[in-house]
């Protein structure tokens, strides 16, 4: 429990009520109708490019980006900075090289994409399949998370009856946002969600540089001598460690991060929302500037909690800070009991109350719309699926993923699961990234490779983290009594994206020999065929 008195947190669940309200009105509202597709998908790709990348950076932008990216800038200094910089260059590099060629090619689902040239059943559910594994581990985390922050916040004693209640609280809603919003609908309140967090974080580290007459350095040298680290707060190493294996690990992490979380499905789903062309390119530049803006800030209050808050008080709360933003805005606020503390604290338990539902109801819809469209549609029904009807497994089908991420985050609530969120992201580096790349820009891509890039990929990455330190052998893995582990690894992004870019080229120059080869004995059989002939009428 935290230290807010009785009115703190009636202020608080009062925020919570009207914020959960007023979402579920304007998205009830802007729902579509049963049986238009283009509506539940697209949003009739009605909005503008501000409101559009709007509501890609608040798709973007999870709950964990706010509360473990803070973290880890607040307790390992360097190593977070890094990351928050890696976070800000995916979602570059996707408007550079991606967001044009998928709005072009992309109609509803990944699985279109990759469809368009190659089409087939086996295609749509390997695309299902892959957007499965990118977007549940995702909402496990989040969901898990919910459980543990929601009784910080409320000041609910933490106990496993009360965090399971506050996961299907937000399991729930989650399932209603997806279900009933579709695109337009988890779109206003992404752009609701991404007001809010610039708002607050904007508040929070103005505060911050305030507390220090404006003195950047100041502020670097009170997180130095908050953290505990000393100088080393300001080297590579805090997170990961500093060996030779550690440093390549950094390095895999980063790479993976980069490559992989702007390619995660419920990201590039957003981008066929966009009216054209140019409307996407002003989307994703309204989109970069609102991102890396929030990762400034993000910079300056994982500091600003190093140096206010310690990362001493911060671990006894949670080992790994993701309960320091809040801490920060209760030490900004004026002590526990006062006005500001109260009005502060509540807009930020506020503010990420509301990113957790905005985030798993992109992800759930996201994940829902595959089943739905890919599976469905176009295996199942292969192609001929009535609009109605479609819509009605969509909804159906958000309800499922919504119910079984619910169960999963339950079981795993006293897990570590923080390394799933490292899964989800390599899954989008190795498999996502070098199918969307390949498709894309490769007139040489076959169906073979397609397949070879998304099973190969995925499997690779996790196997690779199945074993590798996260999970097993280490005292910060999800099994610390246990040692299993092989890859000495806890990302696994400099294994598995080179293996799903390989595995896509192989497969891609193994069905063109193939090729050639049924091609020349059919061309063999042909010229004996013509010789008989030519014989026989001698």
């Amino acid at each position: 429990m935290n230290d807010f008195g009785a009115g703190t947190q009636t202020v608080v669940l009062l925020l919570f009520t009207t914020l959960v309200t007023l979402t579920l009105l304007m998205c009830v509202m802007a729902g579509p109708d049963r049986d238009d597709l283009t509506n539940f998908y697209t949003g009739y790709r009605s909005l503008t490019p501000l409101k559009n990348g709007l509501a890609i950076a608040g798709d973007y932008i999870s709950a964990a980006t706010v509360l473990s990216t803070t973290g880890i800038i607040a307790l390992a200094g360097y190593d977070g900075y890094v990351l928050a910089v890696s976070t800000a260059l995916s979602l570059v590099l996707l408007m550079f090289l991606l967001a044009e060629p998928l709005r072009n090619a992309g109609s509803f689902t990944m699985g279109d994409v990759l469809a368009r040239t190659m089409p087939g059943r086996a295609v749509r559910i390997a695309s299902c399949a892959v957007t499965l594994g990118a977007t549940l581990p995702f909402l496990v985390v989040q969901l898990s998370g919910a459980g543990s922050l929601l009784t910080f916040i409320l000041g609910i004693p933490h106990l496993a009856g009360a965090r399971t209640t506050c996961i299907v609280l937000v399991g729930s809603l989650m399932i209603i946002y997806a279900a009933l919003g579709g695109m337009r609908g988890t779109a206003l309140i992404q752009m609701i969600k991404i007001v809010l967090l610039l708002g607050t974080s904007a508040t929070v580290a103005v505060l911050v540089l305030n507390r220090f007459d404006w003195s950047p350095d100041a502020v670097l040298q009170a997180a130095r001598h908050g953290s505990g680290a000393g100088p080393a707060f300001f080297q590579q190493g805090l997170q990961l460690g500093t060996s030779a294996v550690d440093r390549l690990d950094f390095a895999s992490l980063q790479i993976t991060v980069i490559l992989g979380a702007a390619c995660l499905p419920h990201i590039t789903m957003r981008l066929y929302s966009a009216r054209d062309v140019p409307a996407i390119r002003r989307s994703m530049s309204w989109a970069v500037g609102t991102v890396t803006t929030f990762c400034l800030l993000v910079i300056i209050m994982g500091t600003g909690a190093a140096a206010l808050v310690g990362s001493r008080y911060i671990t006894a709360v949670d080992p790994h800070g993701r309960t320091s933003v809040l801490m920060l805005s209760r030490a900004l606020g004026g002590g526990a009991g006062s006005v500001g503390t109260t009005v502060l604290y509540a807009a930020m338990a506020g503010t990420v109350f509301i990113t957790l539902l905005s985030s798993v109801a992109g992800m759930t819809l996201a994940a829902a719309s595959s089943l739905a469209h890919d599976l469905f549609a176009h295996t199942m029904r292969r192609g001929r699926a009535e609009p109605r009807t479609e819509m009605t497994v969509a909804a159906w089908t958000s309800v499922a993923v919504g119910t079984v991420a619910i169960a999963l985050s339950t079981l795993v609530q006293n897990w570590d699961v923080a390394v799933l969120t490292t899964l989800a992201i390599c899954i989008g580096a190795s498999a996502v990234a070098p199918a969307l790349t390949y498709s894309l820009f490769w007139r040489g891509f076959t169906r073979t490779g397609l397949l070879a890039s998304l099973y190969g990929g995925a499997a690779c990455a996790l196997v690779l983290m199945v074993f590798s330190k996260a999970v097993s052998g280490t005292p910060s893995a999800v099994f610390p009594n246990t040692d299993f582990h092989w890859f000495p690894m806890q990302s696994t992004g400099l294994v598995s994206v080179p293996f799903g870019y390989l595995a896509g080229w192989l497969g891609s120059r193994w069905e063109h020999r193939r090729r050639a080869a049924v091609s020349h004995e059919s061309r063999r059989l042909y010229e004996e065929s013509e010789a008989r002939l030519l014989a026989a009428a001698e």
